[in-house]
Order: structure tokens, then C-alpha cells, then sequence
């Protein structure tokens, strides 16, 4: 299992950046309760200030770019991936190579450039890998056979402060997964705190609200939903 965790963050000079409250309690909780239920884990962690969780293995990324690919290249082989980060959608197109300094003037606006789409770019990787399966040919029996491998399992996580299901669904068919967790930040919810809530969308039309409590009760019902979906 890959699980993300962590907040990204862009840098506009040697010393500011822009980011965001995510201190990677979430992925950390995934990570951990995957690990009890003997599954080998690969965290990519995102400025995480948090002990390693035991048995698992930690990889550190600074920015969304670094993060993209860390993820890319540990989901090859993983039976599942749970982007729990909070992955910046934007970035400075250009960062200051010194201290952007006061000089009494306005500071000029800084221009931003979007990042890469993690999720969705994993789920072009599977279709991709899907597509390279099906046309694999048996030169003993002269057949077209599918992959012994078992179809790999994502799952996105939505941090909203609009939650309504019509916006859910609408970003579940844009990413491209098939589980997507959508929990409410902001009001000492989410980004934190020892507690999380949450609605899961399924592609398959599955809704499954998971109430307020531990991360780690979270992290169990959404383990069990990528369970169900594995052979």
C-alpha cells in the first residue's frame, strides 16, 4: 500500500512559501492501520513533523512536484494508493533565487503556474498498465490473457468547505479514482486535530458517511472499503 501524507509546500524564495495547515495526522493514521493488518507500506511524506510509524517505510518530499513523482514511481507495484496529502494545487512560476526584501513599494504579484494532477496521473498509469495487460498475448496458447495482477485500488481525499455530493461526484469522475473521501475543514475540523469526518463516494454509486471520531476509525473504514474492492 502507498499511502500520501502531509502538506506540500511551494516555495517563492530561500525563505517563504506557500502552503497550507495539513500536518500529515491523517496519512500517518492510514499508514499506521495499515501496517497492523500486516500490509507493507510505503508513506510519501510531505513536511511531516510526526514520529515514522513503525514497519513502514517513509519517503520525504518538500513540493507537489517531488511528491508526484515519489508517488508514481512507489504506486508501480502497489496493490493500492491513498492520496491523504494536501497537495497544492499552484506554484510560483518563478521562485526568487534571494530574499524577496521590503524596499517601500507594493510587492509585485506573484504569478502562479498549476501543478500536476497526482491523482489523475495515476489513474492514467492504471489505465495505461490496464490497456498494456489486456493486449499481452500467450505465445503457448495463442490467446489474448489478462494480468495475475490485481487491479489497483485509489483512493483521493477532498479537504472542502463545500461538501455537497453533487460537487463530490462531479470531482470523483474528473480524478479518475474509486474511492473518493471527502471530509470538512475549517471550525476545528481536518487539518490538526486528533478527529476526522467524512463521506466516501465510490464509483460504483456506494455513499459511506463515516461520523466524527479517532483518525485512526477513519482510517479502519476506509481500509475496509479498499479491501472489498481487491480480490
Amino acid at each position: 500500500m502507498v499511502v500520501s501524507a502531509g502538506g506540500t509546500r511551494e516555495e517563492i524564495d530561500p525563505v517563504r512559501f506557500i502552503g497550507n495547515w495539513s500536518t500529515g495526522t491523517q496519512g500517518y493514521a492510514l499508514a499506521r492501520t495499515a501496517a497492523a493488518r500486516g500490509a507493507e507500506v510505503i508513506v510519501v511524506a510531505a513536511n511531516v513533523a510526526l514520529p515514522d510509524p513503525a514497519g513502514v517505510k517513509v519517503t520525504r518530499v518538500v513540493s507537489a512536484r517531488e511528491m508526484h513523482d515519489a508517488v508514481l514511481s512507489a504506486a508501480e507495484e502497489a496493490d493500492a494508493v491513498v492520496m491523504a496529502a494536501a497537495v497544492a494545487d499552484y506554484r510560483p512560476a518563478a521562485r526568487s533565487p534571494g530574499k524577496i526584501k521590503k524596499d517601500g513599494r507594493a510587492p509585485e504579484p506573484v504569478a502562479l503556474t498549476e501543478n500536476p494532477d497526482i491523482l489523475a496521473g495515476l489513474a492514467d498509469a492504471r489505465s495505461a498498465r490496464d490497456r498494456a495487460a489486456s493486449a499481452g498475448h500467450d505465445a503457448e496458447r495463442g490467446r489474448l490473457t489478462p494480468s495475475s495482477r490485481p487491479r489497483q485500488v485509489l483512493v483521493g481525499f477532498a479537504a472542502e468547505t463545500d461538501t455537497s455530493p453533487d460537487g463530490a461526484r462531479a470531482k470523483l469522475a474528473r480524478k479518475g479514482c474509486d474511492l473518493l473521501v471527502v471530509n470538512p475543514v475549517g471550525a476545528g475540523l481536518g487539518f490538526g486535530t486528533p478527529d476526522n469526518e467524512a463521506v466516501v463516494y465510490g464509483s460504483d454509486g456506494m455513499v459511506t458517511p463515516i461520523p466524527r471520531g479517532p483518525k485512526e476509525a477513519l482510517a479502519d473504514v476506509v481500509w475496509d472499503l479498499v479491501v472489498a474492492r481487491l480480490p
